[in-house]
């Protein structure tokens, strides 16, 4: 045996969604490496342009100090592309996803500056103490062999061996990332992002006359979104409760609009098929219009499958009281012939076998109208289109009354000639049943519609059976072999092919008016 496909509850999607919407923001802090790559370039920039303008300080403090060339340091590298000539600016190119976090800074070695470069030096440490109060960025000033010569507590001290220096001294732009040892304990959200644990280092070399005069050393901490969230935590907090309470409120809409009806429908669902006929109501709540319409097309179905239940427990009922009947009488004659032995003569003999006949014909035409009224509910549309004059012709002649055709013998409806046939056949052979002698039929256009009436001089409708004439199996001509079930066929044939027939009042006799699509 198969094992039943597991699906998923409502309430289970929805509180996925819930969580899944929930969860966006956090899973957002691990996507931060994209922001604090940007962060990290920023930074970058920024300490370009700041040892930019103490290059130029540096440079023409080093002109006016006259310095040989020979105290100066390498050559600087040709400028291999002139296109922004006398421009020569320098892009931040450091990046998280592809550039090694290099260890933290080497400590610097003992040795000996220029004395005139030293000098220079010491005249704008000062400047350099008060620009990084503003900057926060650290600044060294660095001689041509890469002797500190302004900047921090590290005067005297080489960092000519710090691979950024390096290829400063020789003409070189360069950066790098380095991990710092941080001078506070970090908080607990610093573990999410990995540019919080590094510094930027800018090595920037001096350009005199074309040769490298000095490098400016700058770093600095990068900006880091989780450290503002962590110092916008207040903020934070407020902004994750009203994330909260934006779910909570989408799960109450949800709820209330999508969940709550479709398990008031399921409930109503399984009242209706316990019988219960109050359960055919709408429902007190909707939600969307969506769920009003899946409601009001449900119990709309509910009601006609209830209608045709009703329907086909009084149909049985009329059938089986109209078979019981003939049965009845055909068991009964039967049993008197089979008992009466030799007593019974010749005429009661035949009177009683000719009762057992006639209720034998009886039953073989409620069969045959069964099922034909059978056929004719079921019937489905053939497209096909035919006219008054066509189906008159497909019907024999009859020699009881007089058919003819008043006006829009012509017009075409929307139903196969030997439907249509079957239709006029049912009616005039009522109205012969009536005593009519002559039927009219005549057919009028209204818009896309066409209507036929239907009129006979016969004896008509009594009042009191007027309401009754479309009820199955009612017939005022019982003893004379009627069924009641002709104008069922022609109710069933009509319904099948989008029409309609109607008892409309007549100063004589009896009139139908049919309406069919026309063609």
């Amino acid at each position: 045996m198969s094992k039943e496909r597991w699906r998923p509850r409502l309430a289970t999607v929805v509180v996925a969604i819930l969580i899944v919407v929930m969860a966006l923001p956090l899973v957002g802090l691990f996507f931060f490496r994209l922001y604090e790559n940007q962060l990290i370039r920023q930074t970058e920039g920024e300490l370009i342009a700041q040892g930019a303008v103490v290059a130029a300080i540096y440079a023409d403090a080093v002109r006016a100090a006259g310095i040989p060339p020979d105290k100066l340091g390498a050559q600087m590298p040709a400028v291999r592309d002139n296109t922004n000539y006398p421009y020569e600016p320098i892009e931040p190119r450091l990046d998280l996803a592809s550039d090694d976090v290099m260890p933290t800074r080497p400590a610097g070695l003992p040795e000996t500056a220029d004395p005139a470069l030293a000098a220079i030096g010491a005249r704008l440490d000062g400047i350099l103490d008060e620009t990084q109060k503003t900057t926060l960025a650290g600044f060294r000033l660095l001689d041509p062999h890469g002797v500190v010569i302004a900047g921090g507590d590290e005067l005297g001290l080489s960092l000519g061996q710090v691979e950024e220096v390096r290829q400063a001294l020789a003409g070189s732009y360069a950066s790098e990332l380095r991990l710092r040892i941080p001078d506070q304990p970090p908080p607990p959200l610093y573990s999410v992002s990995r540019g919080t644990k590094v510094r930027v280092f800018v090595a920037m070399p001096v350009d005199l006359d074309g040769k490298v005069a000095g490098v400016v050393y700058l770093s600095r901490t990068p900006n880091n979104i989780v450290k503002h969230l962590y110092g916008e935590r207040g903020k934070v907090t407020l902004a994750a409760l009203a994330m909260l309470g934006g779910t909570l409120l989408i799960a109450l809409v949800f709820i209330r609009t999508v969940s709550r009806p479709i398990y008031a429908l399921i409930e109503r669902t399984k009242r209706i098929a316990a019988g219960d006929r109050d359960a055919m109501r709408p429902l007190d709540h909707h939600g969307t219009r969506e769920m009003a319409a899946l409601s009001a097309a449900f119990l709309d179905m509910a009601a006609k499958l209830q209608a045709r239940s009703d329907s086909i427990q009084t149909f049985a009922t009329h059938v089986s009281h109209e078979l019981k009947s003939p049965l009845t009488a055909i068991q009964g004659a039967a049993e008197l012939l089979r008992d009466s032995g030799g007593t019974m003569d010749e005429a009661e003999r035949r009177r009683f076998s000719n009762n057992i006949v006639t209720d034998a014909g009886r039953l073989n035409l409620l069969v045959r109208r069964l099922l034909e009224l059978a056929r004719a509910e079921n019937l489905a549309p053939s497209g096909e289109s035919t006219t008054l004059n066509a189906a008159l012709a497909l019907l024999p002649v009859d020699t009881r009354l007089e058919a003819h055709i008043e006006a829009g013998g012509d017009a075409s409806l929307g139903i196969s000639g030997e439907n249509l046939a079957i239709v006029l056949a049912n009616l005039i052979d009522n109205s012969a049943r009536h005593g009519a002698r002559e039927v009219t039929i005549g057919a009028a256009s209204a818009g896309e519609r066409v209507a036929v009436h239907i009129g006979d001089d016969g004896d008509g409708i009594s009042p009191s059976n007027r309401t009754k004439v479309f009820e199955p199996f009612f017939t005022t001509r019982r003893e004379a072999g009627g069924t009641g079930m002709g104008l069922g066929i022609v109710l069933a044939l009509l319904k099948a092919h989008d029409g309609t027939i109607t008892l409309v009042d007549s100063a004589r006799g009896t009139r139908f008016e049919i309406n069919l699509p026309g063609v």
